[in-house]
């Protein structure tokens, strides 16, 4: 899905210099006192925009900041990292997105001795999901800055008046949803996603819990075993037997949580960066009634994704990698990476979520959902692709055959044939 939960997209692009470029740009192979970097509208960048003069000061560096929306980001990239260009030193990206296809192409330099050479910036305190989606062929191409897990959502006075435990495992989760969807006329026993495109990411969690995956280790379609039919029957047997009644099969994740915040279903499963949709009283009716649990466990376990959505790379063709680097470091400390959480934005640290000022603004349910998604969490909630948006499609398709009522299992097989030519074609 294209994460926009917390994204302000402009209409066009905005270019603040922070200070006076000492010298010209990295063409002329000399290394500039000027880092160019380009991030998308977020909140995590707002935050750094302003602590800029910070690192301005203690560097001796001047940054120049170019700010656009997410679509313009892309399109400029398309534009000056296909041509080679060296007028973009850091870059905001996202991993799982385009990822694959920046590294295959080589638009991204080689972060490893970089992130490995000091101890003090600590690689090691990122998170397992998170540093495997940055990371192509054994190379460090990226630093995770904004991470999601998926959590489950549930009315606590729901579960109350049903006499139900909040559900650790699946089995229990479709009981609940059961017992309270029949004891509650218009209350919905579950909702999610029902996109095609849009509830990949979040069946992903679903697919791994049950012990399945897009592909096997071989990058082959994977999407047809038992573990993935039965992911794909649970997942949307749930929305088609306890769903909203005429459910949508076009919801994405506003949709959805509407039906959650307007009072409309007991328990949803969501990204965990979503949350303050729930429990704001301006956009919630059931605001001080929102409970936060880790994924249910599937026969596999419960296996959330846990992903990096944003990432910071240099572009490997700017002559000012080195200071590059130094804004990256700076941006992506500890220090940097606490303020951020605090502001709102989940952080890839370990150690943000294990300091008690880390997860002072977050619900505590949440945050116990969130140490456990990021511990136990894998690092995709989607396929590993270069043409990402047509393998959503491909992959999703079944989904929506479960929500319906039909052949999810004859729908996958289908989808396994289409998944497994385009994979041949993806390169």
């Amino acid at each position: 899905m294209k994460r926009r939960s917390v994204l302000q997209l402009l209409a066009v692009a905005v270019v603040v210099p922070f200070g006076v470029a000492a010298c010209g740009g990295g063409g002329d192979g000399k290394a500039s006192t000027t880092v160019r970097v380009t991030l998308a509208n977020h909140v995590w960048t707002d935050g750094i925009k302003a602590a800029i003069p910070e690192f301005e000061k203690s560097s001796g560096l001047k940054v120049e900041l170019t700010q656009l929306g997410e679509d313009q980001l892309s399109d400029q990239y398309n534009v000056k990292l296909n041509a080679g260009s060296d007028e973009i030193d850091v870059m905001m990206y996202r991993p799982l997105q385009e990822g694959k296809q920046f590294a295959k192409n080589t638009y991204l330099a080689d972060l490893t001795q970089h992130v490995t050479s000091d101890a003090s910036w600590d690689w090691k305190d990122f998170q397992p999901g998170p540093v495997t989606a940055s990371t192509f062929d054994g190379k460090v191409v990226g630093v995770p800055i904004i991470t999601e897990r998926e959590v489950l959502y549930y009315r606590k006075d729901l579960l109350d008046a049903a006499g139900v435990s909040v559900p650790k495992t699946m089995e229990e989760l479709e009981a609940a949803a059961k017992k309270i969807s029949g004891a509650n006329k218009g209350i919905a026993g579950f909702v999610a996603r029902t996109n095609k495109s849009a509830a990949v990411t979040q069946f992903s969690s679903f697919l791994y819990s049950f012990g399945g995956d897009f592909m096997d280790d071989a990058g082959k379609s994977a999407i047809s075993t038992p573990e993935a039919k039965a992911a794909y029957a649970f997942y949307g047997g749930l929305i088609n037997k306890y769903g909203p009644a005429n459910v949508s099969t076009d919801m994405s994740w506003p949709e959805a949580m509407a039906i959650f915040t307007q009072g409309n279903a007991a328990f949803y499963t969501e990204a965990d960066s979503l949350y303050k949709n729930a429990t704001d009283p301006a956009k919630s009716k059931v605001a001080d009634k929102v409970g936060f649990a880790a994924l249910p466990a599937g026969p596999a376990g419960a296996k959330p994704y846990n992903i990096p959505s944003w990432g910071l790379a240099i572009n490997s063709a700017s002559g000012n990698q080195e200071n590059a680097w130094k804004f990256i470091q700076w941006a992506t400390s500890k220090e940097r990476t606490l303020a951020a959480q605090k502001a709102g934005v989940p952080g890839p640290r370990s150690s943000v979520w294990a300091d008690a000022d880390g997860t002072s603004t977050y619900p505590k349910d949440l945050a116990a959902a969130i140490a456990f998604s990021a511990e136990h969490g894998v690092g995709h909630d989607r396929p590993l692709v270069i043409a990402v948006g047509k393998a959503r499609e491909i992959v999703g398709a079944p989904i929506v055959t479960a929500i319906s009522g039909g052949d999810s299992a004859a729908a996958a097989a289908t989808a396994n044939d289409a998944f497994a030519k385009f994979l041949e074609s993806d390169t």
